[in-house]
């Protein structure tokens, strides 16, 4: 990833709504979510969420793919994960058996099972 898109990506991130539609978007991997789902959880207009999703999408932070009447929007994982290396490269200055607790990309969510408790 190149300083210019980290950049994009960053100042994609830094507002609000964006912030809580991309964190969303997240939780809702692989799936993705309608545009009128997202601004209904986030609480703001559609049409204001459009433009935000927009940006999110030049950012390449997100996708969108229509779906009958609706378009679907997911996180782009791939971005998430380059720009997170982008950040950590060369973060051990060349000893890599420094850097082993950036791998795997830390996930705050519990795994899923099929068992009831």
């Amino acid at each position: 990833m190149e300083s210019k898109d980290a950049l994009e990506a960053f100042a994609a991130l830094s507002q609000s709504t964006r912030l809580d539609a991309f964190r969303l978007l997240i939780r809702h991997e692989p799936d993705g979510l309608s545009a009128g789902e997202i601004a209904a959880r986030v609480g703001v207009p559609q049409n204001t969420l459009s433009t935000h999703l927009a940006i999110l999408t030049r950012a390449r932070l997100t996708s969108s793919e229509r779906r009958s009447r609706s378009i679907i929007y997911r996180a782009n994982i791939a971005t998430v994960r380059e720009l997170v290396g982008f950040l950590a490269d060369d973060c051990c200055a060349g000893h890599p058996e420094q850097c082993l607790v950036l791998e795997p990309l830390p996930c705050g969510c519990e795994p899923k099972t099929n068992n009831p408790a």
